[in-house]
């Protein structure tokens, strides 16, 4: 396993507990899924109170759609090149902030995986089916006003939670930052 990470120093020279670095492919990623995904979200809250029939809807929605297989293969090559690379390890900090953490890390992959099979799968039980970037994706289904209603509910349920855990995961970096300035936002910056 390779180790291709590198330690910042403070300004007096010495490395704090959180100054050793993510390698430089997951800080890409990283800055990459995190503006897609925060585009994705919106795009979504906006289209979904879009009337029907209107020609810009019905591009935003195969724009979202494309850019949502996107973030979904982003993440499966996120998910690789971690294991790859590694991750350092946390600076010093209280069992729950480590708890709270990993808990908002694991939901967050939940909900980069979740989101786009559940949107591939109520779009796959619709006439229209998906195209990813114009070109037309196996389509799994069939036209199913029910099955299409369940995969788009569980996908918006988990829009709302991604939301929730995006800013949790913000307000947390911000707070590292501001308040315990232990170099936490550091090992990410690109």
């Amino acid at each position: 396993m390779s180790t291709a990470r590198t330690t910042a120093t403070s300004r007096n020279g010495e490395a704090d507990a959180g100054s050793e670095r993510y390698a430089r492919p997951i800080i890409a990623l990283h800055w990459l899924i995190a503006i897609a995904i925060i585009a994705m979200l919106c795009i979504g809250f906006y289209m979904v109170g879009l009337p029907r029939g209107l020609p810009f809807k019905s591009d935003l929605v195969n724009f979202h759609k494309s850019l949502g297989i996107t973030v979904f293969l982003l993440v499966l090559l996120r998910i690789l090149v971690r294991l790859a690379y590694g991750r350092p390890p946390l600076p010093p900090m209280r069992t729950w902030q480590r708890a709270a953490a990993s808990i908002t890390q694991a939901l967050l992959y939940v909900g980069m995986i979740g989101m786009p099979l559940t949107g591939y799968l109520g779009s796959s039980f619709n006439k229209f089916g998906t195209k990813f970037w114009g070109i037309a994706l196996p389509q799994w289904g069939w036209d199913d006003k029910h099955l299409r209603g369940i995969f788009f509910g569980i996908h918006e349920y988990l829009a709302w939670i991604m939301a929730a855990f995006v800013i949790l995961h913000v307000l947390g970096a911000m707070k590292h930052q501001l308040i315990d300035r232990d170099g936490l936002l550091r090992r990410m910056w690109p």
